[in-house]
């Protein structure tokens, strides 16, 4: 399939900012489920591209001009797999294991402890069961359309009861954590069919032996496939989110557009 691709990010500041700095992860990863056949990044300032911890590939935007509102937009054509893009043998930059410690985010409470042990079997029936928590955790933290996410720990949404996508994909690497079973927050973008305007989307894997690592939308309760395009992975939301900001009063405003279509067979 082939994805196009429009995402859109404000940046704004209540009052012009001399200096700022951000981290952009907005360029799809490289991977074998998927390639980019065309990207560009359009950001203000001065841009350096590196590849992070996590084997992401990141930009460094530094600005020093007095500006309250910039825009970043990164438009392009990623083509990914037909079959089997759920899963990703390759272990990635870093060993699963670095993906079993706990993070502010996604650490767990007594109550995501009992989730996670009344539906997460570490046996052979590793993958249903993870299949089951999917439903299970979207049931009982709801999403609405254009829930704000990202930055709340895990027991505060399952006290709340509603969420995002980042906050589903945090509730779920929690209760695989808590398991034993490293799991990973994957930030990047969905294609929806009939709406191509869509927010940016958030889902989660978990590395299970025999497979490698599995992507499960927990939103939508279902695995990620060819309608997903990867753009960076870590422990949680700050370590993977489009764009962060060092400045806590920085507001973020994104939108996204993602159309498709069918590669022409050979």
């Amino acid at each position: 399939m082939l994805l196009n691709i429009r995402h859109e990010t404000i940046c704004r500041t209540a009052q012009p900012v001399p200096y700022s700095i951000r981290q952009l992860r907005l360029t799809p990863r490289r991977e074998a489920t998927q390639r980019a056949v065309s990207w560009r990044i359009s950001a203000p300032g001065r841009v350096r591209q590196m590849t992070d911890a996590y084997g992401n590939v990141a930009h460094l935007m530094t600005l020093d001009r007095p500006l309250a509102e910039i825009s970043i937009v990164v438009t392009g054509q990623v083509e990914t797999a037909d079959a089997d893009t759920h899963v990703l043998a390759d272990p990635g930059a870093i060993s699963p294991l670095a993906y079993l410690t706990e993070t502010p985010l996604t650490r767990a409470d007594e109550a995501i402890l009992q989730l996670a042990h009344d539906h997460v079997r570490t046996g052979a029936d590793r993958m249903r069961s993870l299949m089951d928590l999917m439903p299970e955790i979207a049931s009982r933290v709801v999403a609405p359309a254009g829930a704000p996410g990202g930055e709340r720990s895990a027991p505060e949404v399952f006290a709340q009861g509603q969420g995002s996508s980042e906050d589903h994909a945090h509730l779920f690497i929690a209760c695989c954590r808590s398991r034993g079973i490293p799991a990973r927050y994957v930030s990047g973008y969905l294609y929806t069919g009939a709406h191509p305007d869509t927010a940016a989307h958030a889902w989660a894997e978990a590395w299970i032996d025999g497979y490698g690592w599995v992507s499960f939308d927990v939103t939508r309760s279902r695995l990620a496939g060819g309608e997903y395009c990867r753009l960076a992975v870590g422990r949680d939301y700050l370590d993977a989110c489009p764009v962060r900001s060092v400045r806590r009063d920085t507001e973020l405003v994104s939108s996204v557009r993602v159309d498709a279509q069918q590669q022409q067979q050979q």
